[in-house]
């Protein structure tokens, strides 16, 4: 990495279309194993993963991250997307900025929940040249099937007015068992719980195209789920990893909810996280 890299921390990037979006960096204190770039969830930011970067600089990895177009520190209509690609693109681009920071030295995909859902397709769609992905809790389905209904109606709005926001309607106590998570959670003003109807629209059926062509999964792929999540189907994680086969690792945690690196026991899930890194 250049001197003038070396500060390189916190900074903006272009996307495709013109959009500033907010990276940051926590690098390790030797030459790093490989990078970990982050693709966070919907609603979040980032910096909500300080603890998980600081157990990857400990085992030799510098941690990586940009906030979602539409989120965070970075620019666009709050949860919305023009178009599900321009997500893929977003982290297209963001994984050539990581290259030229970091050449010659191998990167891994993180994805949590809707980042989850992105990290597999933009494996699955883009096939990169990255060493493996990591995917918790990913929107490949929901734990519960939306009405009918309102699929219909989000698809007609997809249609009409891609744009229309709504609330989420995520329950807050669902993300972790601890509450002091699902307290900073809700005082958090970096985060917010809209979404339009193409975002919807884009991430749920992504995440079934996602599962009608695992087979096709291209590198080794470390897939975490807990079994009590209600937002993300822990089954959707396993089907998937039944499809993938052996360049699949899967892992439920038993009880766990939605955030499994926010449970109490969250050094057990980063020395398992670590343990895949570093067999691979």
């Amino acid at each position: 990495m250049s001197e003038e890299n070396q500060s390189r921390i916190k900074w903006r990037f272009k996307s495709v279309d013109g959009l500033n979006l907010f990276a940051h960096a926590f690098p390790s204190p030797n030459p790093p194993k490989a990078i970990i770039c982050m693709v966070h969830g919907h609603g979040e930011h980032i910096e909500r993963y300080a603890h998980l970067a600081a157990a990857l600089n400990d085992a030799g990895y510098t941690f990586v991250g940009f906030d979602h177009r539409g989120h965070g520190q970075s620019e666009g209509a709050r949860g919305h997307t023009p178009t599900y690609e321009a997500l893929l693109d977003d982290i297209e681009v963001f994984l050539a900025e990581i290259e030229e920071d970091y050449p010659d030295v191998p990167r891994i995909l993180y994805g949590h929940s809707m980042g989850g859902n992105l990290v597999l397709n933009y494996a699955l769609r883009r096939k990169p040249d990255i060493k493996g992905i990591i995917s918790t809790s990913p929107w490949i389905k929901l734990a519960f099937e939306p009405p009918a209904i309102q699929v219909f109606l989000g698809k007609l709005m997809d249609k009409i007015y891609p744009s229309f926001i709504q609330a989420s309607g995520l329950e807050t106590t669902s993300l972790s068992r601890d509450p002091e998570v699902v307290r900073a959670y809700e005082e958090d003003s970096l985060v917010h719980d809209k979404i339009s109807a193409r975002l919807f629209v884009g991430m749920y059926e992504s995440g079934f195209w996602a599962l009608e062509n695992a087979a096709e999964f291209p590198m080794p792929l470390l897939l975490v789920h807990g079994s009590e999540d209600k937002i993300t189907s822990a089954k959707g994680s396993e089907e998937f990893a039944e499809k993938v086969g052996e360049r699949a690792a899967l892992k439920i945690w038993d009880g766990f909810y939605h955030e499994t690196h926010n449970e109490p026991e969250y050094a057990e899930v980063f020395k398992v996280t670590i343990e895949w890194l570093d067999s691979l």
